[in-house]
């Protein structure tokens, strides 16, 4: 084992360069097209981040940019306020809200090998924590989606990464006056981007309990100053959304609320139906929603939930006894592993909305590819010493012990080559050929979208929203997507650009209105062959568009 990882070691700028570019691959290989659509919640991101934009100058997006933004249930601000950038650059596009996803996605890969290697001492388990995270399905698939989680492994897995090097730096014996100023900087480094997690995602809101194991290491070692740095870095970027918080508190529990088992009548029969379901997922069937998931398919491919199963064996049984090499990582890393898994599965196991729940669950993918890693670190172990015994066994086949050593190495490059295919095969052949994927991302709503968009500004054209969902301004959640497309979000733009929203219950008077215009379009957001016909019996002048694939019905009036 020794020699792997002196070959690893020796090697891993290299191998990490390769993972990193493997991640990079995964997460912009037509991202322009896939996911295809644009689903209304990714859209709702993208107009309050063009709303935020402003006049787009620096002091607009200042004025106009926020902490929170309470629609569509709430959400944190910093990723619809990094996404308002994205599009600043390259416009109103689907892909420009998935590309902040993707860029938040490979710097998690390139994290968690930091922060491996930090715990375990360990090339071997950091290469491939790594190379699991770059080439899972389940990071993957969010890391092209324009959705606020992907950030909460991101901002966990570089906090954790500095903190835990401080600790091992003072448990090190290194020349405290030395490094003060330095410790008290990446201390300090380390809160400001924990804090910034609370910003995330809504389930990072239990994320300061996976500080107790590293801090019961500080306090054991009278080390009280890291801690209040730690804290005082974390208060000052997590202030001004605990601040709004603490103006709004409705906003705070506004969503927790809303899906919670304890609102249910049997909250504790649920509970344990929900940790079977969430323990199931990494095993026998995942998530069932197509936007989150292969359908049903488990969190991990099976070669990797037999490792994450070993993985976490191996991780209880080296708190209570090292094996001979392979030693354990002193301190509290194996409990920190174990809480960050435990606790960041709690917002998932206590919702009562569709489980298993790979979204809410995905910040607790860092752990997860870690035991994956332990798991064939601990194979490969197993492996070196029967191969070592049969070395003794055999001093006189030395040439064929070698040959087994060689074929061995050859079938874990095989192992980790059909791990990539596999990643391949399952988003960008079976998930993303799937025609669920179609009316999962809502691709006839983003079609609508186009058309009207390029639909003469002469014109004055009417989309009709008949399809449920929150309000948003007093019009349903699903028009977010033909509105991003055509930049009509706000009453000015939809003026100025001659397009207007009209909902199924006014639409008596929506005709009333259509019957005094000159010429007009007709959009509907959904097929409604009977609301179809109702506007042909009541609008004089009306007829179809039939080649246009959409449902316009167009009125020219002499």
């Amino acid at each position: 084992m020794d020699r792997l990882e002196n070959f690893l070691r020796k090697y891993n700028v290299f191998f990490l360069v390769i993972i990193i570019l493997l991640a990079v691959f995964f997460r912009l290989y037509q991202l322009t097209t896939i996911p295809p659509g644009l689903y209304p919640d990714e859209a709702m991101n993208g107009n309050n981040a063009i709303e935020a934009l402003g006049d787009g100058s620096i002091n607009s997006f200042l004025q106009n940019a926020k902490v929170f933004y309470p629609e569509n249930n709430g959400r944190e601000g910093l990723f619809i306020n990094i996404q308002a950038l994205s599009i600043k650059l390259f416009g109103n596009e689907p892909w420009a809200l998935r590309l902040v996803s993707a860029i938040f996605g490979v710097f998690t890969v390139l994290g968690l090998y930091f922060l491996a290697k930090e715990l375990f001492k360990k090339e071997s388990v950091a290469l491939l924590a790594s190379f699991f995270l770059a080439t899972s399905f389940w990071h993957i698939n969010f890391s092209r989606i324009g959705f606020r989680a992907i950030m909460a492994p991101f901002f966990l897995v570089w906090s954790f990464w500095l903190l835990w090097k401080i600790i091992d730096k003072l448990g090190l014996g290194h020349p405290v006056s030395k490094l003060a100023w330095t410790l008290d900087v990446q201390v300090i480094l380390s809160g400001l981007i924990f804090g910034l997690g609370l910003h995330s995602y809504i389930a990072y809101r239990a994320a300061p309990l996976l500080l107790i194991p590293p801090f019961l290491i500080l306090l054991k070692k009278k080390s009280f100053k890291p801690m209040l740095l730690f804290l005082i870095g974390a208060a000052i970027s997590a202030a001004p959304l605990l601040f709004y918080f603490y103006n709004n508190p409705q906003d705070f529990f506004g969503r927790t609320a809303q899906v919670s088992i304890f609102s249910l009548n049997s909250p504790v029969f649920e509970l344990a139906k929900n940790i079977l379901k969430t323990a199931g997922m990494f095993f026998v069937a995942g998530d069932m929603n197509w936007r989150h998931n292969l359908a049903g398919a488990p969190q991990l491919w099976w070669p990797l939930s037999a490792l994450f199963l070993i993985g976490l064996i191996f991780s209880l049984k080296t708190n209570f006894k090292q094996t001979p090499n392979f030693n354990p990582p002193a301190g509290g890393q194996n409990l920190f592993l174990w809480t960050w898994l435990i606790v960041m599965l709690l917002p998932v196991v206590i919702s009562s909305e569709g489980l298993p729940h790979a979204l809410r669950a995905i910040i607790t993918i860092i752990p997860v590819m870690i035991f994956c890693a332990l798991g064939l670190a601990w194979l490969i172990e197993k492996i070196i010493l029967q191969i070592d015994k049969l070395a003794l066994k055999f001093p006189e086949s030395p040439k064929q012990v070698s040959r087994i050593k060689k074929e061995l190495l050859v079938l874990l490059f095989v192992f980790l080559i059909t791990v990539s295919i596999q990643a391949y095969r399952q988003y960008f052949i079976q998930w993303a050929g799937s025609p669920n994927i179609y009316y999962a991302f809502n691709e006839n709503y983003r079609e609508l979208g186009s058309c009207v968009k390029l639909s003469s500004k002469d014109k004055k054209k009417y989309v009709i929203i008949n399809a449920d969902g929150v309000k948003v301004r007093g019009i349903p959640m699903p028009s977010q997507t033909v509105m991003f497309i055509t930049d009509t979000f706000s009453p000015e733009k939809q003026k100025e650009k001659n397009i207007f929203y009209a909902l199924p219950e006014n639409i008596d008077d929506f005709i009333s209105e259509v019957k005094k215009e000159k010429n007009a379009q007709i959009f509907m957001l959904e097929n409604d062959p009977l609301l179809r016909q109702k506007l042909s019996d009541s609008i004089p002048g009306l007829f179809s568009l039939a080649d246009s694939g959409i449902l316009i019905q167009e009125k020219e009036n002499e």
